[in-house]
């Protein structure tokens, strides 16, 4: 019976002693410390120019209301704030926005990496408060949707010299811009194995998809002037980029979103275009065209542009119709019928 006891004893000594063993053992390390907030934030962002541009405006935010850069405790004394208090300073911080004449879009775009910031102290524990009280700037997006017609794109595609490597490279740029209403991200990102000549397909990662491939079709002539390009430049490694630089001190290397920009604005200066063109007015112009040509379909319209929410759409569609300038002819037409 002695024994029994004795036994008991030791078994509940073990289930306290299993009770009382800390629960960090294995990931002790990883919770040293306070939480890097603003670092887990930026690391939580899988696209590197969304990354630049938070780092870019909470540093803006920290250095306008302390006079300094963000610090791992300026961040933690921010989100240890009151809900109130830092209401307070956010809307000071708006309030200096506005004052400075920032575009509604900018101020908005700040903000909402201001309140990533306490959405991410929340999800860590150190931060109990939201910021949705701090309302952002109303912004009517995509003002001018129009771009340019077909002709003044013909035009462009016109004046390359498909004889050389550089005029085959560009040609190609633009009609995959224009063919496939590609984003010039998307276009900087595309490899060699992302391009299916014969099945006419071409993988790309889309906005905000994360590592998730959309698999477009394209056109003959799209499809035509890709494989001539690659064909002339002559290396085929399914792993090297589409679009590379042709320069003496850059050959061989990715293009970049800016040099892209400057091919597209050097291209439309050329001929004459006075509207200052980027390869996303190209987009709005083909996506534009695409409604033209389907009268309005936007069911259809949305393979093409591939826009989350058909709502953006309905602004292209409405600036197709020039609703507003039919309405202003209709009432100025009034005025000058006699009684």
């Amino acid at each position: 019976m002695l024994n029994e006891s004795r036994g008991g004893e030791i078994v509940f000594a073990e289930l306290e002693a299993c009770l009382d063993a800390p629960i960090t053992r294995y990931f002790d390390a990883e919770l040293q410390g306070d939480p890097d907030v603003l670092a887990q934030l930026l690391a939580d962002k899988r696209n590197p120019n969304t990354r630049r541009a938070y780092e870019k405006d909470l540093r803006d935010f920290f250095l306008k209301m302390t006079g300094l850069p963000p610090t791992g405790d300026s961040v933690l004394e921010f989100l240890h704030l009151q809900r109130e208090q830092a209401v307070m300073v956010v809307l000071k911080y708006k309030a200096k926005l506005i004052a400075a004449g920032l575009r509604e879009a900018t101020i908005n775009r700040r903000l909402a990496a201001i309140k990533s910031l306490a959405k991410m102290g929340r999800k860590l524990g150190v931060c109990n408060y939201s910021l949705e009280d701090v309302e952002g700037e109303k912004v009517k997006a995509y003002r001018d949707t129009r771009g340019v017609d077909s002709k003044a794109i013909a035009l462009v595609l016109q004046q390359f010299d498909r004889e050389t490597l550089i005029g085959k490279r560009n040609y190609a740029i633009f009609l995959v811009l224009w063919g496939l209403a590609l984003r010039r991200q998307e276009i900087c990102l595309l490899n060699v194995g992302d391009f299916d000549f014969y099945g006419r397909k071409l993988r790309v990662l889309g906005k905000g998809k994360g590592t998730n491939e959309e698999y477009l079709d394209m056109s003959k002539d799209v499809a035509a002037a890709l494989a001539d390009w690659l064909i002339a430049r002559g290396d085929l490694n399914t792993n090297l980029p589409i679009f590379t630089a042709l320069d003496f001190h850059n050959e061989g290397h990715r293009l970049t979103t800016d040099a892209i920009y400057k091919i597209v604005a050097t291209a439309f200066k050329a001929v004459g275009v006075k509207k200052p063109m980027s390869p996303h007015r190209v987009r709005h112009s083909a996506i534009t065209a695409a409604l033209d040509a389907t009268d309005g379909n936007i069911r259809k319209v949305q393979k093409l542009s591939r826009h989350a929410d058909p709502r953006t759409l309905m602004i292209y569609d409405d600036n197709r119709n020039k609703d507003l300038w039919e309405m202003s002819e209709l009432l100025t037409l009034m005025l000058k019928k006699p009684d």
